[in-house]
């Protein structure tokens, strides 16, 4: 007769006294596996448990799901926490769905005042997850799968199950008689993972059947590697972001692998719990605009995200759908909407670009300040005729998404007076000439 494997939890993970625990639960085998184990050493160390249950109201079965894990929560005084996703959009079905469940479970952790989340993915997931970052392209991090217990902001994540197949928690359900369910979409070969599920992981089990160790040992070794790799990631970062956005020239200058690390680091800032629709060919499209012999170039990345070089800068941003602009009139002070203002000084020995001595007798007033408009122009100081503004920009190396927000100075009869920052207008006077009005941008 086939022994039956004894499992505990607390031989996996340290457990305090008192610990707020919150349980994904869907009321499949791994998720009711990790309850029943939780629920055996809760009076060892008073664990407070909340069984978190999403129903993602997209087969008939859920509700009966849903009714059965609110019941087991009761009968085993368990406080039951649920959730109905309504409607989706137009996203990735899959990665909205896991963004609506964690984005529950952290309000939950929140209102709980919990220190842990745990989650029931097992060793053929893990399995699964690396497999398939492989085949999609990753960076070392992503080609680990994912950490049995990840530091977040406020709570850390806690995957147990790591250590065991999914074989291994339907055997001790079958000891344990723990009732589950199983979801007729974990075999609808239209998802990537089940794929791999069904066709490659008996194959390596068939090859051994403690592959998933072997696997567990690859994700310690490349999370080991990770760390090495992130501390020197991060000093070079220091070297060339400013204010998010990257020094191309410095950036080229360290080495390819680290170069590519980078990429993935901003894209993970930047996507969050959206990383996983980034692939390979979006990192080698974003190289091949930080590369480009054009001054100003961009493309579009999922999610309405840009990837935008501009001179010597490269930086990832929000599509804009329309440019914003104003048309404000100047009195005491303004506040512009690029973060910069506009006000009135009564003294100042500044003689830069930043700072616009006038005469109100000589323009007309009140003074405006706007966006750029097609086809402007200014008379610049000490020079004949006028010139384009947007030669200006150009000559001045000014981002092509600054120039839509930059600020235009004008009197009232049209006429651009100053433009802050960068070039002033043949009205401008001198220190020793007369003026009656001092602007400062800033």
């Amino acid at each position: 007769m086939k022994k039956k494997k004894e499992i505990s939890l607390d031989n996996y993970f340290r457990f305090k006294n008192s610990d707020t625990i919150v349980v994904g639960c869907s009321g499949g085998p791994d998720s009711m596996a990790l309850m029943d184990m939780l629920l055996k050493i809760r009076e060892k160390y008073s664990l407070k448990i909340i069984c978190a249950h999403v129903n993602h109201n997209v087969r008939k079965d859920s509700v009966i799901e849903e009714e059965y894990v609110r019941s087991y929560a009761k009968s085993n005084h368990l406080i039951f926490e649920g959730m109905i996703i309504e409607k989706y959009g137009d996203d990735n079905f899959e990665n909205e769905a896991r963004n609506i469940r964690y984005n529950f479970f952290e309000s939950l952790i929140r209102k709980y005042h919990a220190e842990y989340l745990m989650t029931a993915h097992h060793g053929d997931d893990l399995i699964e997850t690396i497999l398939m970052r492989i085949v999609r392209g990753s960076n070392l991090s992503g080609y680990s799968g994912f950490k049995e217990i990840v530091d977040m902001d406020f709570y850390k994540l806690v995957r147990p199950l790591i250590h065991f197949t999914k074989e291994e928690l339907i055997e001790y359900n079958k000891n344990n008689h723990v009732k589950y369910f199983i979801d007729a979409s974990n075999f609808n070969t239209l998802y990537t993972r089940n794929r791999y599920r069904k066709d490659i992981l008996p194959f390596l089990k068939k090859e051994d059947k403690n592959v998933h160790q072997k696997f567990l040992k690859f994700n310690h070794t490349l999370q080991e590697v990770n760390k090495f790799v992130s501390k020197e990631r991060d000093k070079a970062l220091k070297n060339i972001l400013d204010h998010g956005k990257m020094d191309i020239s410095k950036y080229l200058e360290l080495d390819s692998f680290l170069q590519r690390e980078i990429l993935y680091y901003l894209m993970s800032e930047f996507y969050q719990d959206d990383l996983i629709l980034i692939h390979d060919k979006h990192i080698d499209l974003v190289y091949n605009i930080i590369t480009s012999r054009k001054s100003n170039i961009s493309a579009n990345l999922p999610n309405e995200v840009e990837a935008v070089k501009s001179y010597n800068y490269f930086f990832l941003r929000r599509e804009m759908e329309e440019l914003t602009k104003y048309e404000i009139e100047l009195d005491d002070k303004v506040v512009l909407p690029n973060g910069h203002s506009i006000r009135t000084i009564k003294e100042s020995e500044d003689t830069s670009n930043f700072t616009c001595r006038l005469s109100s007798s000589d323009i007309s007033l009140p003074l405006i300040v706007r966006t750029r408009k097609m086809g402007d122009k200014i008379a610049l100081k000490g020079c004949t005729g006028s010139r384009k503004i947007k030669d200006i920009f150009i000559d001045s190396k000014v981002d092509i998404y600054d120039r839509d927000m930059w600020p235009i100075v004008e009197d009232s009869l049209g006429r651009v007076i100053w433009i802050p920052g960068l070039k002033k207008s043949k009205f401008d006077k001198k220190k020793n000439e007369f003026y009656d009005i001092i602007l400062k941008y800033r």
